[in-house]
């Protein structure tokens, strides 16, 4: 038998507990003897449509429990899988989080939130399409959040329904495609996926092929920023033309 090697880096990922897509789309990106090591977080209602209050709630929430959890596997990386639980607080309270859980952890650090922005950065984008799984309070949020940061957001589609917690995980590949397209405006100059539980990775390539610019998503970022802190090169299989900076 072969053994594939696992000693380039350990990734400790914190991750909302009724996600189902994050995990999948890491592992499906992760560089070679690489692993990929999964924290469940709580703290919200499962039942309830996610808000602005909620994800704002979940953003500042006691991560100190789950922060030791995945520190023990010594992580060289530690990404804070919840976009819009930072996001709405805006850009300081996202880069403080990041920051206490670097020191926490002795790992890097990125937040989805934080990682969408420096994909988009790393581009050189300043003007992009906007769309998620989200209410409408949060896109706003969203799009402040990319605001202060220098992008802006010159169209954003929504989804056009309220989604729980699991119905953002349960959008299909054609479906953020579609959503992907809506987002689309002459003067953007890629589109925004945001969400951690949408499966935007599966639809990257198809969206870029469609539009003829890149597509940034919040897992793909994430893991696209640790794969440059880590100096990581590029493999076979990650989608999208951001993995062409590395």
């Amino acid at each position: 038998m072969t053994y594939a090697p696992r000693d380039t880096a350990k990734i400790g990922v914190l991750v909302p507990f009724t996600n189902t897509n994050l995990e999948p789309d890491l592992m499906a990106m992760c560089p070679p003897g690489c692993t990929v090591h999964f924290q469940r977080l709580g703290g919200y209602d499962v039942d309830e449509v996610p808000g602005s209050d909620q994800m704002a709630g979940l953003g500042a929430s006691d991560i100190a429990h789950d922060l030791k959890m995945i520190s023990g596997v010594r992580p060289a990386a530690v990404p804070y899988g919840r976009t819009s639980a930072t996001l709405t607080h805006g850009p300081p309270f996202d880069a403080d989080l990041a920051a206490k859980i670097k020191a926490g952890s002795g790992a890097q650090s990125i937040t989805a939130a934080g990682a969408l922005v420096a994909a988009l950065k790393a581009l050189g984008i300043t003007k992009a399409g906007f769309s998620s799984p989200y209410l409408g309070e949060i896109n706003t949020q969203a799009m402040g959040f990319l605001a202060d940061n220098g992008v802006e957001t010159v169209k954003c589609a929504d989804v056009g329904r309220e989604l729980g917690n699991y119905g953002q995980g349960e959008l299909t590949p054609d479906e953020v495609f579609d959503l992907a397209l809506q987002a689309d405006h002459p003067e953007a100059q890629a589109i925004v996926l945001s969400c951690t539980d949408m499966r935007s990775v599966e639809a990257i390539e198809r969206v870029e092929a469609a539009l003829g610019k890149p597509v940034v998503t919040s897992n793909q970022a994430m893991m696209f920023v640790l794969m440059r802190a880590l100096g990581l090169p590029r493999h076979a299989g990650l989608p999208g033309q951001l993995f062409d900076l590395l």
